[in-house]
């Protein structure tokens, strides 16, 4: 069997396959939407669901044309007339093209890993569980692939085959609407595109996939070696049993991938001494890049009374609605990652922490306008606020007037207007500014 393997390795589709899965696969990882994976791991293991959108329907074509191999040497009928077992020579094929899917859609992965593998420290277990369902997605494709073309197995078969896929995959999320958790059962890329930090996909979600995706390449496997009705009606079983299954495991909740949450991903993790910096698990990998210049923002905020002394990461969520927990004695940083995997604007941290400390709990309704909040940060910085600190020319106009007017003053002045500035932003008070009649 080995041997054989190795000569349908060598000689198939198999090879072939795999090269052109990989290269479209790193192609899409790097370039589709820029590095959309450089947070982390479960973010690599979705973006690589989300581009078999491009890569499963290969695999169906791959199969498709491997099948059809026979008939295109014209030994179909010789082949048939050989007293070897029909599964003894399909079982190569098989193992063959699952293995080249398999092979090039986990180097796609040690691609996106080489990028973040010094900034990534947080790998969940649930991470390589989606990857796993990747992995059978493909394999259940190629195979399904190899059923019809040898059931339909002329030259176009292949390329017709792919294109179907690729409006399969497109179009089940608008054929199972508004159950948008049906689409998650069936459709492997569905809610995998723009993870946010602290997204999970969770066991029941990949379980249901799983259930599924077995079922269906048990059914592929059936059509492929069937020699007549009977056994391609029983392939119609596997489905039905494998969908009925897979809907019962998935929870009936639309939207149930984007809105949750890893919650040790969001636990923090120190730097060691003092004072304290502590980012998200996700983001661990960080603290070097960011705890100097996170504790020489703590120095600049010592000149103020009961001013901060911890900087935490951040970990609110939005889908769900969830609020990092909140104290006077810390400032909550928002920690972003950019496409190289880095932390983004690193010479900006600082200044994000000071002005942190003029934002109070995620909760308040009341809190001082971004302007204000810069004008005083830089204050106590010693610097006038850096070009690009905001988007909109008129904001940044106004933090800069402000640090002037603040310069201009005698320091004990200056330095009680921020300090009242604080002490507002603290008790969520309305009407909280830098001057009287500040626009708000």
């Amino acid at each position: 069997m080995r041997r054989v393997l190795g000569i349908e390795l060598r000689r198939s589709a198999a090879a072939g396959s795999a090269l052109i899965l990989l290269v479209v696969g790193v192609l899409a990882l790097y370039f589709a939407e820029g590095i959309g994976f450089a947070t982390g791991w479960m973010q690599l293991a979705m973006s690589q669901r989300l581009y078999l959108a491009l890569l499963w329907p290969l695999a169906l074509a791959a199969g498709a044309w491997q099948a059809s191999r026979e008939n295109r040497s014209k030994v179909t009928e010789l082949f048939a007339s050989t007293p070897r077992p029909r599964a003894s020579r399909i079982l190569p094929i098989l193992l063959a093209m699952a293995a080249a899917v398999t092979a090039a859609y986990l180097a796609m992965g040690l691609a996106g890993g080489l990028w973040i593998f010094d900034t990534a420290a947080y790998l969940p277990v649930q991470a390589l569980v989606v990857t796993a369902v990747g992995v059978l997605a493909l394999i259940a494709a190629v195979w399904l692939g190899l059923a019809i073309g040898r059931l339909l197995p002329w030259r176009a078969t292949a390329p017709v085959l792919g294109i179907a896929g690729l409006g399969l995959l497109l179009a089940i999320p608008g054929a199972t609407r508004p159950h948008g958790w049906l689409a998650l059962v069936f459709s492997p890329i569905y809610e995998m595109n723009m993870p946010d930090a602290f997204t999970t996909v969770p066991g029941r979600a990949s379980a249901a996939q799983a259930l599924w995706l077995a079922a269906l390449a048990g059914a592929a496997v059936l059509l492929f070696a069937s020699g007549g009705w009977r056994t391609r009606v029983a392939a119609l079983l596997p489905v039905a049993l494998g969908a009925a299954l897979a809907i019962t495991v998935m929870p009936h909740q639309n939207r149930y991938v984007v809105g949750s949450v890893d919650p040790v991903a969001q636990e923090l993790v120190c730097a060691d001494d003092e004072p304290r910096v502590c980012l998200s698990r996700v983001h661990s990998g960080l603290l070097p890049e960011l705890t100097a210049s996170a504790r020489d923002g703590l120095t600049a905020l010592a000149k103020l009374p009961g001013a901060p002394t911890r900087v935490h990461e951040d970990t609110s969520t939005y889908v769900p609605d969830r609020y990092a927990p909140w104290r006077p004695d810390l400032v909550l940083l928002r920690v972003a990652t950019g496409q190289d995997g880095h932390l983004e604007e690193p010479d900006r941290v600082q200044a994000k922490v000071v002005a942190g400390a003029f934002t109070g709990s995620p909760e308040c309704q009341n809190f001082p306008r971004p302007a204000d909040q810069y004008a005083a940060a830089y204050w106590l910085i010693g610097q006038e606020p850096a070009a690009g600190t905001f988007y909109e020319s008129d904001e940044q106009a106004s933090a800069v007037e402000q640090w002037h007017t603040l310069q201009a003053m005698p320091a004990a002045e200056a330095q009680a207007r921020v300090a009242a500035l604080r002490e507002a932003a603290v008790s969520c008070a309305d009407g909280a500014s830098l001057f009287a009649g500040s626009a708000r």
